[in-house]
């Protein structure tokens, strides 16, 4: 199932958020949907749409593990105490237009804030997004510069329209998604769709965003959210 696009009847998580509680997992209320979300890749090796696994029963509430050590992934079964995970969040509050740089092509802008990369490598097909942003004039180099900005979990990559200034998301309902890269032989971390809120310990809000990715290996240098920190071996 490709779930690039969800249908715009599904209302499940309009109302949905997450909470990054103090050294522990995330606490998740309004029934969002969760599922796992994997990689279809192209003849190339490289990643080109988002399918859709197994999925988990309806909750109202559930605690995610964010320290990596659970036994029961992605839930939470207290192992944070037992091993005095340091969740301490590091990631700025600033808005993302605050945080990226910007590039610029005929026809597209290219906003790419790196330390938000997830490592998903969307961005590398048919030699890259922002090549192909330079390359906008052309229609179909620029079809495929939006799909992987959109395509980019982590929201590092956003396409602007050159003329309008309007940036162009993918229609995302709220979700969850338990990332698997079969190809790296990695759990992933979690890809946040939707424009979920994601409301820090101390009780303050990050930006909300259509897409973000949240660590849950525990090794983060930018907690919540991952920084690639899972493919280090």
């Amino acid at each position: 199932m490709d779930i690039s696009m969800k249908d715009k009847s599904e209302k499940k998580g309009k109302n949905g958020k997450i909470k990054v509680s103090k050294n522990g997992p995330y606490l998740v209320s309004g029934n969002i949907p969760l599922a796992e979300h994997k990689m279809e890749f192209d003849d190339d090796g490289n990643p080109c749409k988002w399918l859709e696994g197994k999925k988990y029963p309806s909750q109202e509430t559930r605690a995610l593990c964010r320290c990596g050590g659970s036994k029961n992934k992605p839930f939470c079964d207290g192992t944070h105490a037992k091993t005095n995970f340091d969740g301490t969040e590091k990631a700025s509050k600033k808005p993302y237009i605050g945080q990226c740089e910007l590039i610029e092509g005929p026809d597209l802008l290219l906003t790419d804030a790196q330390h938000l990369c997830a490592s998903a490598r969307f961005c590398h097909r048919a030699g890259g997004t922002w090549n192909l942003t330079m390359q906008s004039d052309d229609p179909k180099a620029k079809k495929i510069a939006i799909e992987e900005a959109g395509d980019c979990p982590s929201g590092r990559l956003v396409a602007w329209d050159k003329n309008s200034g309007k940036e162009i998301e993918p229609e995302l309902e709220p979700s969850i998604g338990v990332v698997f890269d079969d190809q790296s032989g990695t759990i992933g971390p979690l890809r946040v769709c939707g424009r979920i809120p994601v409301e820090s310990a101390d009780g303050t809000s990050y930006e909300v965003r259509n897409r973000v990715t949240l660590c849950r290996c525990g090794k983060s240098s930018n907690k919540p959210f991952c920084d690639s920190s899972h493919l280090q071996r």
